[in-house]
């Protein structure tokens, strides 16, 4: 008679606690377009004995990581996976297999993978082959910790993060277009952890121009992966000593203007302030892009907001007064208060002598 986990050493508060511990194996981990998954082995006496997280899309999977140190002991063990085992070939051999092969007990998981190609052929392929499957085990920390996987598949578009700073009066930089520093080194330091959070960071040609940026994350320590570069051009050019161009970019432009030499250049429909960036958003997620970061200026904000593809809001109020007008934080005449965007604050953070705003959109459904 197979036993439920209410009746062993798992009750229900352990059970959440294992869970918890699995998804803190992936806080620092970023492989994708691969979720995030951890995975732990806990044998009938209650005690741990492995547990790995998927570290890079292409190696070995948690769950195979895991059972591959315990070896026997995995024999009448509880899986812990904070995703539903894959149950389909990829760049690595399906999981379930190599659960079912090493005779775990049980499986409980944190939550249901979305991708098509899985979406709950691991659970079935689990219970079909005798064994115990329990699910929704801390699902919406699961989905919290990873909410760019999940929102891809979705979708088959990347989570949009729009990222902005302005003085406490609400200007984004000076009449000259000088903005160093309305943030001070501590909000600068975690703009870079938002940065190195993400897979894709787009800039106007603008930017390029007038900034020269590398958009990469320039954290001491950092050795994770750096975000690709997006830029969006409309039928403006690229200088071809832009820094950016040493980081192999993205560039998508809305005709067949001249583009620097050597790089291809993404043709998409125009937009009103160059390119359709509905469009651009739907090519960056069918080339595995999770997410995205915009860091474009004033012109770019404003796109993107109209455009609709923004998800979620970082605010970075800087403590400065800019005690006049410069450039606001987002282009565009403010014509009524029905022309205002919700939106729904989920967290303020004070950084340095700065705050931090974090803020999701309220879209019409």
């Amino acid at each position: 008679m197979t036993r439920r986990v209410e009746d062993n050493l798992f009750q229900a508060h352990r059970v959440d606690e294992v869970m918890r511990r699995a998804i803190g194996l992936t806080e620092a981990t970023n492989p994708h377009p691969n979720p995030r998954v951890g995975a732990i082995l806990v044998n009938p006496a209650g005690r741990v004995i492995a547990e790995r997280a998927h570290l890079q899309a292409g190696s070995v999977h948690a769950e195979a990581a895991a059972l591959a140190d315990a070896g026997s002991a995995a024999r009448g063990a509880t899986l812990f996976v904070t995703l539903e085992p894959c149950a389909h070939h990829g760049r690595t051999p399906p999981c379930v297999d190599a659960v079912i092969q090493a005779g775990v007990d049980r499986v409980l998981v944190g939550a249901l993978d979305p991708d098509p190609r899985v979406a709950g052929r691991g659970i079935a392929a689990l219970r079909e082959a005798g064994i115990e499957v329990e699910t929704g085990i801390e699902e919406e920390a699961v989905i919290a910790n990873d909410p760019a996987y999940f929102h891809h598949r979705a979708t088959g578009r990347p989570l949009v993060t729009l990222k902005m700073a302005a003085t406490l009066d609400g200007q984004a930089a000076a009449a000259d277009r000088t903005s160093k520093w309305i943030t001070g080194p501590a909000a600068r330091n975690d703009g870079h952890r938002l940065r190195a959070s993400h897979d894709s960071i787009l800039v106007g040609a603008g930017t390029v121009i007038a900034d020269d940026p590398r958009l990469d994350v320039r954290l001491e320590g950092h050795s994770g992966p750096q975000p690709r570069p997006v830029v969006v051009t409309g039928s403006r050019v690229i200088p071809r000593d832009a820094q950016i161009l040493q980081r192999n970019p993205i560039i998508f432009a809305s005709g067949n203007g001249p583009s620097p030499a050597g790089y291809r250049v993404q043709i998409v429909h125009p937009g009103p302030n160059g390119v359709d960036l509905v469009d651009v958003v739907k090519h960056l997620g069918s080339e595995g892009m999770l997410s995205l970061l915009i860091e474009g200026g004033p012109t770019v904000a404003g796109s993107a907001l109209r455009a609709g593809i923004v998800d979620q809001i970082v605010f970075y109020i800087g403590a400065k007064l800019a005690i006049g007008t410069g450039l606001p934080a987002v282009t565009g005449t403010f014509e009524t208060i029905d022309d205002a965007v919700g939106v729904s604050i989920a967290k303020v953070t004070q950084i340095g002598s700065d705050i931090r705003v974090d803020a999701t959109l309220e879209k019409e459904t």
